[in-house]
């Protein structure tokens, strides 16, 4: 009976194979170089799509025999076509909000210039929530200059106006003192607070607040600004999913769907009923504008144990079975952020002004726990650490899940701004994916002014140590960590390549290949989300997200790199984005 059992399998499987084989494509793209992100693979010539599906790839002849009279031929002119880009760390409902609200997109200007273009963007509206003025996408810089600040917006018109600058970090802030009395944060209550909590909000010698914040302070601040209606998140969501389509972008990874604007995220206690913007995701899947896969994480408490994931677990099954939306697990803040003057990042080596370690978040003690009773339920865990110590202890919590299993999960580690060579190797022994911003790998005040001479010189050397966790075996991933910076793949590319800024080269001994960052954005950052077995490259049976660039990105100057634009995306084999100056497909 077994042997009878086991031949009728065969011959099922070799008429589904046969029947796969005789399906006509419904659309074949020729003459192209197809990068198919399947390893050892040379570029290929042609791909046919059948039911949204890659149905083969492989020369013109090849794939034009599969076509009928009913097939869509399309000639790419020897375009480059790629898989669809994923981008492993983005907050893009959060993103979109920007799109549609003030932000100074890290541009800098004097104090007197700024305050002018708050009060064209209050006039305008574009800077009102509710009735309180919000300002996204401050530079790091404007901090050092709060005196400033507080003359300019404590006075005059602004005397009784809630005015809220956000970083482009969304880890740092700074409120005017109307914005302060509205979170109720004086001296009283900065006194009851906890010695960390302290630390995060700038005060004086009284405790009276001054208006810088950090993190957790950043967190009672904006828990006073008005909540966004539900119509302005839909726009939003709907203004991210076309900007990032437009960049090729057909997944990601959205590491804090259980927060929403002025919801706890550094400091989150959840609740079943915390489910943030994975509403707005529902949505625009429910009116078939979710043309993207997102793996939505719900952040955890840096300090749960395992029995707080039952209450995540009720979060996530409220949104099963949503189109295009997967929960494959959760995010855990290690650490806040390296530059000056918030200083939060965990360090291996004090901070050589204020002579502290940073913050690190999580409780070394008992954070393997919280990873092994994640990696139990089959979940992923994907850690915020930009310290070197928030790394280590990152990994230590992942080496205690992989001593009490070997799931097979990948877990990854994002940011990663400070690496200890000592915990290279682990990337690769621990199976940890690097999610990396590697746009950041830049000389600019971020990195120069604000970070170098704070920190060991030792640790500065690895900022961003790209070509180091890659020699060391591990596999890096592209993120964005849109909205702090921009979510174009192919300028990350091009700073990762070169590492070139507006202040030299930041440590050219970590630069990597292209190639390397093409498989980053794709087959790398789908194993990252969990949907490596769908999505990621194009193999028969994976679905047809593709993207034709401008330009030959494989061989072009590393300069023009950075101006590669996108000319077509395409999800489940449709076009969902087509450039204002390219033909139709």
């Amino acid at each position: 009976m077994h042997t009878l059992l086991k031949g009728a399998l065969a011959v099922a499987i070799a008429l589904g194979t046969l029947e796969a084989q005789a399906q006509n494509a419904d659309l074949i793209l020729l003459n192209g170089k197809v990068f198919t992100a399947e390893p050892g693979q040379a570029l290929q010539q042609a791909v046919a799509v059948a039911d949204g599906k890659v149905l083969k790839v492989g020369t013109n002849d090849e794939i034009r025999a599969l076509g009928d009279a009913g097939s869509k031929v399309v000639d790419l002119g020897g375009k480059v076509l790629m898989p669809g880009f994923i981008d492993s760390h983005s907050h893009s409902i959060f993103g979109g909000l920007e799109l549609i609200s003030a932000s100074l997109q890290d541009e800098e200007m004097d104090l007197d210039a700024f305050v002018k273009r708050l009060k064209k963007d209050r006039d305008s509206g574009r800077a009102m929530a509710g009735d309180v003025v919000v300002m996204n996408g401050m530079n790091s810089t404007y901090w050092s200059q709060s005196e400033g600040l507080a003359q300019r917006l404590n006075n005059g018109e602004w005397e009784n106006v809630p005015v809220i600058l956000i970083g482009s970090d969304h880890h740092t802030a700074w409120a005017n003192a109307a914005m302060l009395k509205r979170a109720g944060l004086d001296a009283q209550r900065l006194r009851g607070l906890s010695a960390l909590e302290q630390q995060n909000i700038a005060h004086d010698k009284h405790f009276n607040p001054t208006g810088f914040l950090v993190d957790s302070g950043f967190d009672l601040a904006a828990a006073a600004m008005p909540v966004a209606d539900t119509q302005t998140m839909k726009r939003a969501g709907v203004a991210a999913v076309k900007y990032n389509n437009s960049l090729g972008i057909t997944a990601w990874m959205d590491p804090a769907a259980n927060g929403a604007p002025g919801e706890a995220l550094f400091n989150i206690t959840p609740t079943e009923k915390s489910v943030g913007v994975l509403p707005v995701y529902r949505d625009l899947a429910r009116d078939g504008q979710l043309s993207a896969h997102v793996a939505a994480l719900l952040v955890a408490n840096p300090k749960s144990r395992p029995a707080d994931l039952a209450v995540l677990d009720k979060v996530r099954q409220q949104f099963q079975g949503i189109p295009n939306l997967t929960l494959p697990g959760i995010k855990i803040f290690a650490d806040g952020v390296i530059e000056f003057p918030a200083q939060s990042a965990a360090l291996l080596e004090d901070y050589k002004n204020s002579h502290k370690p940073g913050e690190l978040l999580i409780d070394p003690q008992h954070f393997g726990e919280l990873v092994s009773a994640a990696d139990a339920r089959g979940w992923l865990v994907h850690i915020h650490a930009i310290g070197d110590r928030a790394v280590r202890e990152s990994l230590n919590g992942i080496a205690q899940a992989r001593k009490d299993r070997q799931s097979g999960i990948r877990h990854s580690i994002t940011h990663l701004q400070l690496v200890s060579p000592q915990d290279f190797p682990r990337f690769k022994s621990l199976g940890v994916i690097a999610s990396m911003q590697l746009d950041w790998a830049t000389a600019e005040p971020y990195t120069v002014e604000l970070v170098k001479p704070y920190i060991a010189d030792d640790a500065y050397r690895y900022m961003y140590p790209a070509k180091s966790l890659l020699d060391n075996g591990a596999t890096i991933a592209g993120a964005s960590d849109w909205p702090v910076s921009t979510p174009d793949p192919l300028k990350a590319v091009y700073q990762a390549v070169t590492r070139q800024g507006e202040q030299g080269v930041l440590n050219a001994a970590e630069r990597v290949d292209r190639q390397t960052m093409f498989y980053a954005y794709t087959r790398n950052a789908a194993q990252a989300i969990g949907l490596e077995r769908k999505i990621g490259s194009l193999a028969p049976g994976k679905q047809a997200d593709m993207v034709v660039l401008d330009r030959d990105v494989f061989s072009v100057p590393e300069q023009q790199l950075a101006e590669a634009r996108v000319l077509h995306t395409l999800f489940e084999g449709r076009e969902v984005y087509r450039a204002d100056d390219a033909p139709a497909l």
